[in-house]
């Protein structure tokens, strides 16, 4: 059991807020101490495994929106520093991106990160974290992570003593800077340097920590082709219409969190380029604005790269793949999607899915190579080898290759076909520390890999990692179930004197599609006995269920009961094993040699007989309720002739049951159906009443079904 579970972690509810902004003043001297650019304070919620954002310091909320409110499980490092108590350092965009893609993905910027528990030796309390820009030094300092630690033990100490007094500990403001130019003369300190900045031939404009202008001077409004009162107090990218693209809202989160100046042109319909950099500062940015005619082209190549590398970090597109990715079920999913929405998205025009088993890695699915031998190239390759696929699964790092020329160099002995794409990214797919194979993305021209982009592909790989390795676990238990299922139903009808049998199982296409649909055919001597049933559920329970019935079903068969007897000493079977799940079934005693059924139904739905000239009837049988209900329950039985040339067919709810369709109709169309195809062979006959039920897609339930055909000879 967990500390937050066991601490006696008191309520916050009692007396009065504490007087002092407590998280406040202790994240700013803790920043201030490590020269950190932003952070935030979490606080544990009383009896939830939960952290919830107390204070932000350094930048807007919104770039920590979705992790506001965190499950202490998440894979993130706030929740892992509180989950274990221990300090976690992340430090950089790369390190970031293997380790906990879910940020990266979101804001794949450079900047380190230090989480820390805020935790006595009696309870865990919260979490803190604080960010450096990616100028910052891969490995933390002892004199940073002493001076954080200390801080956030102290903040502990103040935390139990306040909870312990009745206090109540609440969120605070978030600590944003002021904004660096409030009005001209405020902000250039003399009406002459106003002046001085209004002259400049290019536009200059200031933006608070939310990306809202807060000064812009008249060669910024030219620009534009806006005036400057329409500007101030708005975002670039809201006011001007021709710069509301995501791919410039990023630039300028990008250039915030990792403090390093940034880039990127744009086109002012028509046909004007203009070229945009941002100079971040602690306390807001500076915008300058200039004409690109002299570098239209270039503008262009940079606007295009854009175009297809940067948008991939829109929070909009990121939250689309990742959803596009929770709804793959099995391998083949997974592949299919990354060729449909992954690959299209970074620009890729080849696709490689490698699995790792065994030891080797293994081709799970392909896309975009048109000859089959550069695929099968990948396939069985030993882990032990030297190749890119291999080397990136082992050490975890992704590798990329700009040109054929730079994958040659590190890789000479690696044959390379005449068809062969023109760049590669090898990404490692690790989930959970356990490596589960490698994608490759291929491209059909050569491809620089910028770091933003590294960082994407990165972050996007551990996502896939994850999908994967549930569809292998999805897969696996799909195997399993039907192995099961095959185990409990028959493997073969027997074959009967004067009649023909065929039988048809479907499993659901929801849960571990194995169900309580059971059939069987039992040869007794000149007789023979069929069954049909179904155990409420979908599950190993209903499955083991419905193999425990058939047993019986056989066992009072062969002991030579009667139909009626055979439901009841069933029914008690299923009410003395206790286990509160339901049966509805058919039992038939069959004379071929006198065309004789006696039937008898426990809340099934009722078989249809096909006489030799065509008609269907629907054969409402005489019965007792669901098997399982009632121990004294009495089951009556039906005589039914079956005449040379009639078909009975008995079958389970799923054939006759889909979303918005009565019930009614659905018996009758297969009735229907039944009539226009009975003198078929048997075969034939099973497979299109299984196929005139629905697609897999639309069967909710399992259908079991078996034919009987009394031989016209």
């Amino acid at each position: 059991m967990s500390d937050w579970q066991t601490s006696g972690h008191p309520s916050r509810a009692a007396a009065g807020p504490v007087g002092r902004p407590l998280l406040s003043l202790t994240l700013a001297a803790l920043m201030d101490d490590v020269h950190a650019h932003s952070g935030a304070v979490y606080l544990l919620t009383p009896g939830e495994p939960v952290l919830e954002m107390a204070v932000m310091a350094g930048l807007p909320r919104a770039f920590a929106a979705p992790w506001e409110r965190v499950g202490l499980s998440a894979p993130i490092p706030m929740a892992e520093a509180a989950r274990h108590r221990r300090f976690v350092w992340v430090g950089g965009e790369e390190e970031m991106a293997r380790r906990y893609p879910r940020i990266s993905v979101v804001l794949p910027y450079p900047f380190a990160l230090a989480a820390l528990p805020v935790a006595t030796d009696r309870a865990t309390y919260g979490a803190v974290f604080v960010t450096w820009p990616g100028a910052h030094p891969a490995e933390l300092s002892d004199w940073e992570r002493d001076h954080l630690t200390a801080a956030c033990d102290r903040l502990a100490i103040r935390l139990e003593r306040a909870y312990e007094s009745g206090h109540q500990v609440r969120a605070e403001p978030d600590l944003l800077a002021p904004a660096p130019m409030t009005s001209v003369a405020g902000a250039l300190g003399t009406v002459e340097a106003a002046r001085m900045v209004a002259r400049l031939p290019y536009g200059l404009c200031a933006l608070d920590l939310r990306g809202r202008i807060t000064f812009a001077n008249t060669a910024a409004s030219e620009l534009l082709g806006l005036p400057v009162g329409a500007l101030l107090g708005t975002q670039l990218w809201a006011s001007v219409s021709w710069l509301n693209d995501p791919v410039y809202e990023d630039r300028y989160r990008a250039a915030l969190l990792s403090q390093r100046a940034t880039s990127f042109v744009a086109m002012r319909p028509p046909a004007d380029w203009l070229s945009f950099r941002l100079h971040p500062s602690t306390n807001g940015l500076s915008l300058r604005i200039t004409r690109a005619r002299a570098v239209a082209r270039e503008s262009r190549a940079a606007f295009q790269h854009a175009e297809t590398g940067t948008r991939l970090v829109t929070i909009s597109q990121v939250l689309s793949l990742a959803g596009t990715l929770t709804e793959a079920v099995g391998v083949q999913d997974v592949v299919q999607l990354v060729a449909d929405e992954i690959a299209p998205a970074v620009g890729s025009q080849g696709l490689v899915m490698l699995g790792s088993e065994a030891g080797r890695l293994h081709v799970l699915g392909h896309r975009g190579y048109p000859n089959p031998q550069a695929v099968e190239r990948f396939d069985g390759i030993p882990l032990t080898d030297r190749t890119p696929g291999t080397h990136a699964l082992r050490s975890g790092l992704p590798a990329f290759f700009e040109s054929r020329r730079e994958l040659s160099h590190l890789y000479p002995d690696l044959s390379l076909s005449a068809d062969d794409l023109a760049a590669w990214a090898f990404l490692p797919l690790i989930a959970s520390g356990r490596p589960v194979g490698t994608c490759v993305l291929a491209y059909a021209q050569p491809h620089p890999f910028p770091a933003d982009e590294r960082a994407v592909l990165t972050s996007l790989s551990g996502l896939v990692a994850q999908a994967l390795d549930r569809a292998r676990l999805y897969d696996a238990k799909h195997r399993l179930a039907h192995g099961l299922q095959a185990a409990l139903l028959p493997h073969s009808l027997p074959a009967l004197p004067g009649m023909e049998a065929a039988a048809r199982y479907l499993p659901a296409t929801r849960g571990m599609e194995i169900g309580g649909d059971f059939y069987d055919l039992v040869p007794t001597g000149r007789e023979a006995a069929a069954v049909i049933g179904d155990v409420q559920g979908h599950n190993v329970t209903a499955a083991g269920l419905m193999g425990q019935m058939r047993t019986a079903v056989r066992a009072y068969t062969t002991v030579g009961q009667s139909p009626g007897e055979v439901m009841s000493s069933t029914n008690r079977l299923l009410i003395d094993l206790g286990t509160e799940l339901f049966a509805s079934c058919v039992y038939l005693r069959l004379d071929p040699a006198h065309g004789q059924l006696v039937m008898s139904r426990a809340g099934h739905p009722p078989p249809l007989l096909r006489r030799p000239d065509g008609k269907v009837r629907v054969l409402d049988l005489a019965g007792g309720p669901l098997l399982g209900i009632d121990a004294a329950a009495g089951y009556p039985t039906t005589d039914v002739a079956l005449p040379p040339g009639s078909l009975l067919a008995l079958y389970t709810d799923g054939l006759i049951e889909s979303p918005g369709i009565d019930i009614e109709d659905a018996l009758a169309g297969v009735a229907e159906r039944l009539g226009e195809i009975g003198d078929r062979p048997l075969d034939e006959v099973a497979d299109s009443l299984v196929q005139h039920s629905g697609t897999a897609e639309q069967r909710m339930d399992d259908v079991a079904l078996l034919l009987l055909r009394a031989r016209a000879d």
